[in-house]
């Protein structure tokens, strides 16, 4: 008997803040239709542009919100992302917020960001886009119930930043050669969400890579 053709599927999900990305990640990353069934919990690929590892103090800059003088760091990094995820191919990979984000923040502070020479690398590789939304009238609410656990409250005083962020997002996202998911995450659980990601990662043929 032949065995089932293995399961590496390579999403990035993008969204603006309060949209459930790292939520809908971790969820994603023990899904048994994406990663297969598992009876132990063992350590699985889940990264982040939004990690703020470019200046040595908390929400400082990263991968999204570099300022001009650490653009060339930022093309590294980026090119050693995308190195990582050629060397394992054939290997799952979740990423919450990559380069769209990145065109997102850097269009507003004045500076045009090519993420085509990035893309032209994660499509051979058969990476797909889900972009999670929220209908704007549904934002007050989520922010009131990050409030409660976040540890920078003041990052959520003007909601009118997300909206912007969000229109942004979608006309990035329809510039992207690869494939789009637009997910819309109000008033749905994590699992009718992960669920709707695997039917698309299916019908897609996103969920490995063919020799």
């Amino acid at each position: 008997m032949r065995p089932p053709p293995k399961l590496a599927p390579k999403l990035i999900l993008e969204g603006t803040r309060l949209t459930g990305k790292t939520e809908l990640a971790f969820a994603l990353n023990e899904h048994p239709r994406l990663v297969g069934p598992r009876k132990y919990r063992y350590h699985s690929p889940l990264i982040s542009a939004e990690w703020c590892g470019f200046t040595n103090r908390p929400w400082g800059h990263g991968l999204i919100n570099f300022d001009e003088s650490e653009a060339a760091l930022a093309r590294e990094t980026y090119s050693t992302w995308l190195r990582m995820f050629e060397l394992q191919r054939y290997y799952s990979w979740l990423v919450d917020r990559f380069h769209l984000s990145t065109a997102a923040f850097q269009h507003q502070a004045g500076r045009p960001f090519d993420f085509g020479w990035i893309e032209d690398r994660l499509r051979p590789l058969g990476f797909g886009l889900v972009l999670c939304l929220r209908e704007p009238s549904t934002f007050p609410a989520a922010r009131a119930e990050r409030l409660e656990v976040s540890g920078n409250p003041a990052q959520y005083d003007d909601l009118s930043v997300f909206l912007r962020e969000q229109e942004q997002l979608r006309e990035l996202a329809a510039r992207s050669v690869l494939p789009v998911l637009e997910l819309q995450v109000a008033g749905r659980s994590e699992a009718e969400l992960a669920e709707e990601v695997a039917d698309w990662c299916a019908a897609s043929d996103l969920l490995g890579l063919r020799d």
